[in-house]
């Protein structure tokens, strides 16, 4: 089928809006190797047109809207249905939401058949002999009906005598949500929100793992004004209880659908900000949410500027600052196209913020297609749309923050903490830039570098604008200098306890620590740290990057160009002897005076080692 990102599908119905999570399963045949195939199996025109014809059918018998599949026993609440059940402006409006956004009711969620049967397998919804292929060790798949499994997590049990349930509110992927109240004490008779998870439907090893993370991520993580505050867990013979703060302001979906599907582009920073400020709270534990859509963002109450949360972090996993994920989670519409390439990191959450901006600005899809497999097709090929109403009309600063966000190379992709120092937001109530967890993997990256690539970068950081600067400002007055305007070792210890969670300083500051040793002995001024932290690649994606380049090749020539020969080059990069040097280093070094090219210079500031030229070979 082809793919839309301008314009809706004549036909109505639309895909799913639930989550999708196919952990460490074979989706790809050939995960490696996406630049041949980058869709996952089975996702080809064929399929689509296939799957096209079953939602034709379904979406034509009007009493299967409400239809629950076999593998989900609940349908993902739909933004249409409030289009339809309550008078929004959205319907009337000459400059309300484009077609593409929600155009008539969602049918219930109805995933890609691969993904479907890999869900079914992992949670055990099917029935031993339906599952074709066993997921993990044979006691694994055994527990497909629950038995041999332990599923006891150490939790309190005494939740009965502390809460009194309350009524449902809201139904997920494997479990509920309850209002409950305290029974007794100081806070007798206050409402929380408890989500209640049948140990029923973990039926396998890692459905059970999964709710030991969620645990121990909220714990974690406690404390963020933008975080639902966690309580405590429980468990009985039945269930675990995870009681949190409740929130009764409603969803973020349900805020941009009563405003007639977008927001002002002020209104819209207000959200943004909260939503980067927990975000890079979460990537600088080392925390990634996986799950990031204006579902899981709830306001605390009805009040039109009440504080905003971010909740379901169901998803969410440990990652150190070096390491790739591999498992296909999240929601299909703010999926990241790394996360279908198997290999991603923080950066996926950013793409997802970004889906989440261009909504909140024109309150339409940025992806659009009609099943998974097209909206899948879609954020890997497709370029969002920047020339339909509202975009002329939104300030170039909006238009520039939602690309950066959506650049489609991660490495191009602004952080979190990089997005708060943009333009467009930074102006907006002197917002505070967070600490960002890329300045460390940066200044490891700088510290093990040659002092060629050193004196690249320290050229290049001074062709850097005022914007450019006002990040790298911020983060070295949050690593504390002293008076004569440098920083050690001590300095980033000290700032890293300072902003690390009880539950995470143990675990991650020993390994940044690490992998900076090399400041142990020695301070790094102003100057150096900006050619540490910069990052090419992000410098790269900016129109004027080119210019930026040259301005540091003029540079480089006066300060740090010399007379070079190949070996020598090789050695100062590091190569092993199995390099081909001379074929591939011949075009870095001019021929009239043996000194680095151009070109060489701009590799060089990308950084090059064997691994990336066999890559490239």
């Amino acid at each position: 089928m082809g793919l839309c990102t301008s314009k809706p599908s004549p036909n109505p119905s639309d895909s799913t809006n639930a989550s999708i999570n196919t952990r460490n399963n074979d989706i790809y045949r050939k995960p490696n190797s996406v630049s041949a195939s980058p869709l996952p199996d089975g996702v080809n025109s064929k399929e689509d047109q296939g799957k096209q014809g079953e939602e034709e059918k379904e979406s034509s018998n009007p009493n299967n809207e409400g239809k629950k599949s076999p593998f989900f026993p609940f349908y993902s609440p739909s933004p249409a249905h409030y289009l339809f059940s309550k008078k929004s402006p959205a319907r009337s409006s000459t400059n309300s939401t484009p077609k593409r956004f929600f155009r008539r009711p969602f049918p219930p969620p109805s995933p890609a058949k691969h993904i479907r049967a890999v869900l079914a397998r992992r949670h055990g919804s099917v029935k031993p002999n339906e599952a074709a292929i066993p997921e993990g060790s044979d006691a694994e798949a055994a527990g497909a009906t629950g038995t041999g499994l332990d599923k006891s997590f150490g939790f309190s049990k005494h939740f009965g005598s502390k809460y009194e349930l309350g009524d449902e509110v809201g139904r997920g992927h494997f479990g509920y949500t309850c209002t409950a109240k305290f029974k007794k004490g100081e806070l007798k008779g206050q409402q929380v929100a408890v989500k209640v998870i049948p140990k029923a439907k973990m039926t396998t090893a890692i459905a059970i793992e999964d709710v030991r993370r969620e645990v121990k991520i909220l714990r974690a993580l406690s404390g963020h004004s933008n975080l639902v505050q966690f309580y405590d867990a429980y468990e009985d013979h039945d269930n675990v209880y995870i009681v949190m703060e409740l929130c009764e302001g409603g969803e973020l979906l349900d805020r941009i659908l009563s405003r007639g599907g977008k927001y002002t582009e002020d209104d819209a920073k207000a959200v943004m900000i909260q939503i980067l400020n927990v975000v890079a709270f979460c990537h600088l534990q080392g925390v990634v949410h996986r799950d990031l859509k204006p579902e899981n963002f709830l306001f605390t109450s009805k009040d039109e500027n009440s504080q905003l949360k971010a909740i379901d972090f169901g998803l969410s996993d440990f990652v150190k600052p070096d390491e790739r994920l591999n498992d296909i989670v999240g929601s299909a519409y703010y999926v990241a196209p790394e996360v279908l390439h198997r290999s991603y990191s923080t950066e996926a959450d950013v793409w997802s913020i970004g889906v989440i901006a261009y909504i909140l600005l024109c309150g339409s899809r940025p992806f659009w297609a009609r099943t998974e497999s097209g909206i899948f097709r879609a954020v890997l090929k497709a370029d969002p749309s920047f020339d339909e109403a509202p975009w002329p009309s939104l300030s170039s600063e909006a238009r520039d923050f939602v690309k950066r966000l959506l650049n489609k190379d991660p490495r191009k992709r602004l952080t979190a903490a990089q997005a708060l120092s943009h333009p467009w937001i930074k102006k907006y109530n002197d917002v505070k830039v967070p600490l960002d967890i890329l300045i460390f993997k940066l200044m490891k990256a700088y510290l093990r570098s040659s002092s060629l690539r050193k004196a690249a970068l320290r050229a290049l950081s001074k062709t850097l604008t005022v914007d450019e600067l006002f990040y790298l400002k911020e983060q070295f007055a949050l690593l504390e200098p002293n008076k004569n305007g440098t920083i050690s070792l001590e300095n980033i210890k000290a700032v890293l306890m300072k902003n690390a969670t009880d539950a995470m300083k143990d675990a991650r500051i020993p390994e940044f620590l690490a992998s900076l040793n090399a400041l142990q002995y020695r301070r790094m001024d102003f100057d150096e740290f900006c050619a540490a932290a910069l990052t090419v690649h992000q410098l790269e994606a900016l129109d004027r990057w080119e210019q930026h380049a040259r301005c540091a090749y003029e540079i480089f020539e006066k300060e740090g160009n010399r007379p070079i020969v190949i070996e020598e080059l090789a050695s100062e990069l590091g190569l092993s002897p199995s390099v081909p040097v001379h074929a591939v280093l011949h075009d870095w070094i001019r021929h009239t005076d043996g000194k680095l090219s151009f070109l060489g210079f701009v590799k060089l500031l990308h950084g090059v080692s064997s691994r990336t030229i066999a890559k490239a070979q």
